[in-house]
C-alpha cells in the first residue's frame, strides 16, 4: 500500500470499544504509549479490528498545534 500521509504510527488494537454508529479503537504504539481514534462502526468491522490485532494509525494534517498553561 502507497500512502501520502507521512505519519504512520504500526502498533497493537488493545481495546474496541462498540457503539451503536462508532467505535473508539485504542492502538498501544509503543510500551505505555496509546492512540485513541473514533471511526464508523462498519469501518471497524470491514477492517476486521479486535483486541491483539495490528494496526496502523494514519495522521494527516497539514497543522498541528502545541500549547502550554
Amino acid at each position: 500500500m502507497k500512502i501520502s500521509a507521512r505519519n504512520i504510527l504500526r502498533g497493537k488494537v488493545v481495546k474496541v470499544v462498540e457503539g451503536a454508529v462508532n467505535c473508539e479503537v485504542t492502538l498501544e504504539i509503543a510500551p505505555g504509549v496509546e492512540i485513541v481514534s473514533i471511526i464508523t462502526k462498519a469501518s471497524a468491522e470491514s477492517l476486521g479490528l479486535a483486541q491483539g490485532k495490528t494496526a496502523s494509525a494514519v495522521i494527516k494534517a497539514s497543522e498541528v498545534m502545541i500549547a502550554i498553561d
